[in-house]
Formats: structure tokens, sequence, C-alpha cells
């Protein structure tokens, strides 16, 4: 075992998240080594990349300044829903503009990473192994597929969101979309623009909120209820009307009715459904029942004959290099104060592991800026270390709170991010 590295951290992937951790940790005076599979940084952004899950048509769903870093503004030139390929060249300005890409091991992959009695064992894809002071998870959770078990088999082309790159298999074609979060809504979109026939499948109604409200985005306009202290109820008044002033009421263009209250599911940003919808160009078709060869039979009994399933279905939280164990394990999650941090151990933390209602790595740039006032209060303030250990594990002992989420894989991370924010910064302020 390589013993060189035993006083450095170990981060996980150069991805949006991991590279902000690297930009804090260097900055705070932390040793680590940042571990890339790829051969280059971006992660998820990285279009075209083995593990990039990006799409050719991809822009944010969160506005970009709701998006950006704490100390690194998106250019103004950038429109408000940047697409792909400029999110990854800001991110690449991210990285020199604090130097970051020296401190970056690509092609180095990681197979599993076990907790010693001093440090972590990390041992990579080609047989390396290595010792480290401790770990901090940063390789995202929107990588492992998740695809519904329906009876049956399908003749036709089947594939996951992930998998999909570009129209051209849509074209010609009867596509049915399986899901009704944002890459479903999406690409339904898609496919109803490139398509012979699109059909979009959805368990439920949900709340579609258009892109814009006046000119703004929406989220910056949520963000302005959520800094008034407006309560919910109020936030669910100005959000509804601003849903039928723009896009008008659901029923009118086919879509199915919500059974839950606005906020309680991950929002929708989507102002093309409803135009797709009302131009005869996209269907609403209730849950898929079972799969029988060319057709689809869906839960009201009508069926239909496809070419392609398109299954926009997320996907699962999965950690193949570490037992679970070590993430406290509970409710198919880990049980980490804020998502971030083990209720006992001083030496591993998750950065990333959050499911926003808004942009992220802003987020997790404060998360990244906690880890770090937390690990030189260990070294330099004692007594502050104590009292964040002891919140860390209270807050740990407690059955995990949904809020007012549903109850459902899709909002096991999710976070209201104004309040968690606050709450990050709040912290913060107690190590200076």
């Amino acid at each position: 075992m390589d013993l060189s590295t035993a006083d450095r951290f170990c981060i996980l992937g150069a991805g949006t998240s991991g590279l902000t951790v690297a930009k804090n940790f260097l900055q705070g005076g932390i040793p680590f080594d940042c571990l890339e599979q790829e051969d280059d940084l971006g992660g998820n952004w990285n279009y075209g990349k083995p593990h990039s899950s990006v799409y050719a048509s991809t822009h944010l769903i969160s506005s970009k300044r709701l998006t950006e870093y704490t100390d690194y503004p998106m250019p103004e030139e950038y429109p408000e829903f940047p697409g792909h390929r400029q999110v990854l060249e800001y991110v690449r300005g991210y990285a020199r503009q604090f130097d970051l890409n020296n401190h970056i091991q690509f092609n180095t992959a990681v197979m599993q990473v076990e907790p010693l009695d001093q440090g972590w064992r990390v041992e990579l894809t080609s047989g390396e192994e290595r010792l480290y002071r401790g770990i901090v998870i940063a390789n995202g959770h929107n990588w492992d597929p998740r695809i519904p078990n329906y009876p049956g088999e399908f003749a036709g082309m089947a594939l996951h969101s992930s998998e999909y790159k570009t129209p051209d298999i849509l074209r010609g074609k009867r596509v049915l979309v399986v899901g009704g979060g944002n890459s479903g809504c999406d690409l339904a979109v898609e496919a109803a623009i490139h398509a012979e026939q699109a059909v979009l499948s959805w368990r439920r109604g949900y709340h579609v909120l258009p892109k814009f409200f006046k000119g703004k985005p929406i989220d910056q306009c949520n963000e302005t209820l959520l800094s008034l202290r407006l309560p919910l109820w109020a936030r669910r008044i100005g959000a509804a009307l601003a849903i039928r002033w723009v896009l008008g009421p659901s029923e009118l263009t086919g879509l199915p009715q919500p059974d839950h209250r606005l906020f309680e599911s991950h929002p929708i940003i989507n102002s093309r459904l409803h135009s797709q919808i009302a131009h005869g160009e996209l269907d609403i078709r209730p849950d898929v029942a079972a799969l029988q060869g060319e057709r689809v039979r869906f839960v009201d009994g009508t069926d239909e004959q496809f070419d392609v399933i398109l299954y926009a279905t997320g996907f699962q939280l999965s950690f193949p290099f570490l037992d679970t164990k070590h993430l406290n394990w509970y409710e198919n999650r880990p049980n980490l104060f804020l998502n971030i941090f083990h209720p006992t151990r001083d030496d591993l933390f998750c950065a990333g592991l959050i499911q926003p209602d808004s942009g992220q790595w802003g987020l997790v740039d404060y998360q990244s800026q906690l880890i770090v006032r937390y690990l030189q209060a260990l070294e330099n303030n004692p007594r502050v270390a104590r009292w964040f250990d002891k919140k860390k594990q209270a807050s740990c002992s407690q059955p995990l709170r949904r809020m007012y989420y549903l109850d459902t894989p899709r909002h096991r991370l999710e976070v209201e991010h104004y309040s968690y924010r606050r709450g990050l910064q709040k912290l913060i302020a107690k190590f200076v």
C-alpha cells in the first residue's frame, strides 16, 4: 500500500461537486487528491464521455444565477438557461480560475474504499492501493439508471434517458416516454418534434411550472417569495396563479390533475409541454401495466404499438465502491447530517448528495466550505468541533424527516434550496 498519501483526503470525482470540494480544500490548506475516472473534468456535463448522462439538447433546468458557484458567476452573455457546452466551458473556467487541474488525477477509477483503524484504504481499478486520511464522496448520484420492472417483454428498442443522445433514433418511430420528471417532459417534447408519434406516460399528475414568468426565470420568482419569508400556503397560491396566467388550466390541454399539492414534489419546469399537447403532437397516457411484444398496455386497459420506449425514470442511489453500512444507511439512503456529515466519523463526507428545488452548485460550494471549517476546527478549535460533533450525532439519531415531500425514491434527497442554504451559511459563520 502507498503510504505517501496518508496525510491527504481523497476526493472522488471531478464533476461539478468534486471541483468545488477541491477548490475549498485548496483554499483551506487541506491536502487532497482528486480522483477522476474520465480523462477530463466536468462529470455529467461533459457530453459524449462514457459516464455522461446528458444528451445533445440538454440545458440547465435552474437559471444560471441560482446554479452558479458562490465566487465564480456565469458570464453575462450566457442565456438564462445555458446548454451543456456552455456549462462545460464554465466548469473548465472555474477549474482554471482556481488552479484545480494540477490537483486532479485523470483516468483514475476507484474499485473499493474501506475504513481502517487509522485512515482509509483506497483500491484503484489498476490494482494500486493507497492509504488516505479521509474520503469525500463527490461522484454524483445520477448515473445508475432505475428502470421499472413491468410484466412481459418489449420487442422494440428500449433505453434509459441516460443512454439517449440525439433524436436520430426517434425519427419516423412511434415513441413512448415513461416518466414524469423534468427529463421525461423534456424528452417527450423532443419526441413530439422528431418522432412520428409521441406519447408520455405518467403514474400521477404533476404540477408543471413555466420557465419564465413575465420575462423572469420562474426559480428566481420563487426565490423572491422565499426571501420575503412568505409561508408555504402563500407561495402555493402565488405559484398556482403564475401557472394559470402563463400556461392556463392543465385540464384544458389533457394533462391529468395532480394528486398532491404544489411543492410536495420536485418541480417540473417546462414551457413547451402544454403547447405540444395542445397542437396534437404529444399524447398523455397513464402508467404502464404490461409489455406485450410490440404493444404496451396501460393501467386504464388501453394498449398501443410502439417502436421505442424511452425510460426517464431516474436513478438509483448507488455506492458500489463502499459498503453502505459505513454511510449510516437507513431507509434506502445514507442518514447523514445535512446529507454531508457522518454522525460519528470525522473523516467521511458526501458532497452533492442532494436534490434541490433549484440550482445545486452554489449549495455544494457551501457544503464544501462547511466541511473545511469543521476539519480546521478539529485541529485548531476543539471546543467548536465538539459542539458540531454533538449536533450531527443528535440530528442523525432522530427519524428522517421528509418535510412535505412525497414519500417516493425521487424525493429521498430532496431539499428546499433557500432554507438549506441559510442553514449552511449559519453553520459556517459559527466556525469563524
